[in-house]
């Protein structure tokens, strides 16, 4: 029997993404960066966004016995790797601060963790949703589809 996300986890799931979220474009809207590497990370971040999803539901789908491509199922961990590579590349050699570098270290990965998470209850609530089952007048199953 497959249950519904507590909405504990849902909210906090939500907070982790929005916050990471919130927290970094804050921090390339007040950066005193071009434009363009301001665009660098802007698109480092969707893109890593795209990735852990993608990923996620590439790795549920292949659990629940639906069938993904195996180039499929290497792009989304070569595109999460790539993100968080290019991350780190971008801020090794940027001129920030440390204490900057690592704000947006922290925030990208909290923003990936949290829509990672966001996606796991999406597809979680979805298939509790989806799950009729009857019960006899002792509680026992008796049909589940």
């Amino acid at each position: 029997m497959r249950q519904k996300t507590s909405k504990a986890f849902v909210f906090a799931s939500w907070a982790a993404m929005g916050t990471g979220l919130f927290g970094y474009f804050i921090g390339l809207f007040r950066s005193n960066m071009e434009l363009n590497e301001k665009g660098y990370y802007f698109t480092i971040i969707m893109f890593g966004l795209f990735g852990v999803i993608s990923l996620q539901k590439s790795v549920r789908d292949r659990l629940e016995g639906l069938k993904v491509t195996d180039i499929y199922f290497n792009i989304c961990w070569f595109a999460t790797l790539l993100s968080v590579s290019l991350l780190i590349i971008g801020l090794w050699n940027a001129d920030l601060l440390p204490s900057e570098k690592g704000f947006y270290a922290f925030g990208f990965i909290l923003a990936l963790y949290g829509a990672l998470a966001v996606q796991k209850n999406t597809r979680d609530d979805l298939a509790a949703e989806n799950t009729l089952q009857q019960k006899d007048e002792n509680g026992n199953v008796i049909v589940s589809y």
